[in-house]
């Protein structure tokens, strides 16, 4: 029987509140995917994807019963990403159950559902990526899909929540619906972004540029000279050659960060302009800057300090910060049925965002 789309709606005033302790562990599912992406990124950082060459085991021995004394170098790096990656599936086999079991709205069920094929895939396509020896797009997959994955366990959380569930749509319909709209394009863009940014660092392209800002002392360089001169400055340091498309792959990921810089810039100027007295609007948007700005800093920081492993990790979360936040901002700016009926499709694929406009 099909959802009724006013007695199910996310607005329905009869609709009980989600248990204390649903939403509480909602939430603690969507940190620890947090956890996650930063262990993941820790160990690309430090070259570790294949310090534990076999799977699901480890080096033949059950996952949580590897000795803690061989956890060394790259095998700690990679065997405690594992065994987070495992409590979090295990959290988000919990979650899916209880939300069958105990949520009401037929929607949010089916996203609990999705949310736990997203992270049985992402733990298959890690197992095939160390059993395939890192192939690129099987490595971009399974990151990229670790930042989807922690979007629906944010909409999951924020679903559950008071705020969602108790408020009315207060915010003037047009106006609303434009910052929105802005909402969603940036988080299209941090999501396409992050694409680029996996794709550089899987293809190693994190040094194909050895200056920042500038590209070989220029805003637009001439490829071909800007080659031969990293090169030059490459061999100087003792590093190994990169190619043109390893030069392409990183510059198209600094346009990126431009791209992202123009929306997020234009998302707090709106939000300041219009709701500067709706505080909920407001400091997502003042965060969302202050996460580009260290963004920003840290992405010239992987540059300066020649891509140190920690500097780098912090890069790769703080990209699944803005990715997050922008998700969340879209979702508490707009509560009407619209997001209702398209958030789930968005969200799993915020790409589609630019085609809903």
């Amino acid at each position: 029987m099909p959802d009724n789309p006013t007695l199910d709606s996310p607005h329905y005033k009869q609709n009980p509140s989600p248990s204390v302790w649903l939403r509480r562990f909602a939430n603690f599912t969507a940190f620890s995917t947090l956890l996650l992406i930063f262990a993941g990124g820790l160990v690309t950082s430090t070259g570790s994807g294949l310090s534990v060459p076999d799977w699901p085991n480890s080096y033949g021995q059950f996952m949580f019963a590897f000795p803690w004394s061989d956890m060394v170098g790259g095998i700690l790096y990679e065997h405690t990403h594992r065994m987070i990656a495992t409590v979090v599936g295990l959290l988000m086999l919990i979650l899916a159950f209880w939300l069958w079991k105990k949520e009401p709205r037929q929607w949010l069920k089916r996203l609990g559902w999705i949310a736990l094929a997203t992270v049985i895939a992402q733990g298959i396509l890690g197992g095939i990526t160390v059993l395939t020896y890192l192939p690129l797009g099987v490595s971009m997959a399974h990151g990229i899909l670790a930042q989807t994955f922690f979007c629906i366990t944010i909409a999951i959380a924020y679903f559950l929540s008071r705020e969602w569930t108790e408020r009315e749509a207060k915010i003037e319909h047009d106006q609303n619906q434009s910052l929105f709209k802005w909402s969603l394009v940036v988080t299209g863009l941090i999501y396409l972004q992050l694409i680029l940014g996996a794709l550089m660092r899987h293809s190693d392209s994190g040094l194909a540029i050895l200056d920042f800002p500038l590209v070989d002392g220029r805003v637009i360089p001439s490829f071909e000279a800007a080659l031969k001169s990293i090169n030059y400055q490459r061999f100087d340091l003792g590093l190994d050659y990169v190619t043109m498309s390893q030069v392409i792959i990183h510059f198209l990921h600094r346009l990126g960060a431009v791209a992202v810089s123009v929306g997020i810039i234009g998302l707090f100027i709106k939000a300041a302009r219009f709701y500067r007295n709706r505080i909920k609007l407001c400091w997502p948007a003042a965060l969302l800057l202050l996460l580009l700005v260290a963004q920003i800093t840290l992405a010239a920081f992987v540059i300066w300090s020649f891509r140190n492993p920690v500097v780098t990790t912090f890069h790769v979360w703080t990209g699944a910060l803005m990715l997050g936040s922008a998700a969340f901002f879209s979702l508490r700016c707009y509560g009407l049925l619209y997001l209702q009926v398209f958030a789930v499709v968005l969200l799993i694929n915020p790409t589609l965002l630019l085609y809903s406009l």
